[in-house]
């Protein structure tokens, strides 16, 4: 029976899928299309009792600080950045929980391995939000769940909502009964979006030369109606309120972070997800760039690193946080449109970039710009890093791992794990 996931130890990966297995870290190379029994998965590292203030008891009744972090789609590139912020800055032990459908996921986990060496803090399973059994053994000793798992794509939702609605709707609702069912009440924060907003109902949207704004206000509140466009939106606002009324009804710690663009590092954006990191690679590889729409597309970005810090900012202010929703985003002050992010490449590069104009597609929105006065207000977190520099860094890594590009492309097709249907073990 198959039952794709692969799970590895906190002291060593070991591996035994399709007759496969690796106990060491700096040579596992990962497959695809696992069929596999999946053994009763061990905790080997000390009996945790975990609390719901987030300490750990070692049983003689005295409490200590332990953090045990499971991150659902921890090998992408918002998972994998706080899985290196952890274990570089932190003593958690972290479970990264990944499908590894996205291309370059597989760099990530090798990346974190290295960075993990020989510490024990890092468990690495290959499964599917999908699949509850999964699921539910990921988060047996959690004390802290950052879910990240998704499919992205609103393009995709139109062509497959069925399978979008699966894993944004259902795969959240696994992770939120596995953290019921389990009684240790883990913080939990879910990623959500911007598209649960739409079009933005009541908001009047002003066209200027180079991009659009709104008027009279300049950002979107949180008091902003909810109005679910694409299969997409639909599927990641069913999650969204899920989780909250999670903390409401079950009193688990909950909170929610709708998000507008991020960008970073270990992005491997593409035109359909993550297209800041995609028009800088594309203007530094000198391939030419499809813009839907007229161009005045305009949204405020955040780098990834004050990302982490917002998480960071709403886990050390429970329990105020707990239950509550939060626009994340940069702000007023790192807000572009398509075209006026290419004139600011074009003057990094010093050359003009190659576009061409296509119709726009169904659920993109004309503005959205994030008003996160109230995270600020409950944690004091702010973004500490402008846009200018936002593409400055995101250049400089792309020139510093030019050959990786080449590798992820290659690793796509090759090792592609398309989202399927899943089964659960008998």
């Amino acid at each position: 029976m198959a039952v794709h996931g692969l799970v590895t130890n906190w002291r060593g990966i070991t591996t035994t899928l399709s007759g496969v297995c690796c106990s060491n870290r700096s040579k596992c190379k990962y497959q695809g299309n696992f069929s596999s029994t999946m053994p009763q998965e061990k905790f080997t590292g000390e009996q945790v009792f975990s609390q719901p203030n987030g300490k750990k008891s070692n049983g003689n009744g005295k409490l200590r600080d332990f953090r045990s972090v499971v991150i659902f789609g921890g090998a992408g590139f918002i998972g994998s950045n706080l899985a290196y912020h952890l274990l570089r800055e932190t003593k958690a032990k972290v479970h990264v929980f990944d499908n590894l459908s996205r291309p370059g996921s597989r760099h990530n986990l090798e990346w974190l391995q290295e960075t993990a060496k020989d510490s024990g803090r890092l468990k690495i399973t290959i499964g599917d939000v999908r699949n509850y059994t999964l699921v539910e053994r990921a988060v047996r000793h959690a004390t802290e769940i950052y879910h990240f798992a998704a499919q992205v794509a609103v393009t995709t939702s139109i062509d497959d909502p069925k399978t979008d609605f699966d894993v944004n709707a259902g795969g959240t609702l696994n992770i939120l009964e596995a953290a019921r069912k389990g009684g240790h009440r883990p913080f939990i924060l879910y990623t959500s979006t911007n598209k649960v907003y739409g079009a933005l109902t009541g908001q009047s949207l002003v066209a200027y030369q180079r991009s659009y704004r709104l008027a009279p206000q300049d950002s979107i509140t949180e008091s902003q109606p909810l109005n679910f466009h694409s299969p997409y939106g639909c599927s990641k606002g069913a999650a969204d309120q899920y989780v909250r009324d999670y903390a409401r009804i079950y009193g688990l710690p909950t909170v929610v972070f709708r998000m507008s663009c991020i960008a970073g590092t270990r992005q491997f954006g593409t035109e359909d997800q993550g297209w800041v990191a995609h028009f800088i690679y594309s203007a530094l590889q000198k391939d030419p760039v499809t813009i839907y729409g007229d161009g005045r597309q305009t949204r405020d970005v955040l780098w990834v690193g004050d990302l982490i810090q917002a998480m960071n900012a709403v886990r050390e202010n429970l329990p105020q946080t707990a239950g509550e929703v939060f626009n994340v985003g940069g702000g007023c002050e790192n807000t572009t449109s398509l075209l006026e992010l290419m004139d600011s490449i074009e003057g990094l590069t010093g050359r003009k970039m190659d576009h061409t104009f296509a119709n726009s597609r169904p659920g993109d929105q004309m503005f959205y710009v994030t008003n996160h006065e109230k995270l600020t207000r409950m944690t004091g977190w702010k973004p500490t890093t402008s846009l200018p520099d936002i593409v400055r860094q995101i250049a400089r890594w792309w020139k510093a791992n030019q050959e990786l590009f080449g590798k992820v492309h290659a690793e796509s097709e090759e090792f592609s794990l398309p989202l399927q249907a899943v089964q659960e073990p008998a």
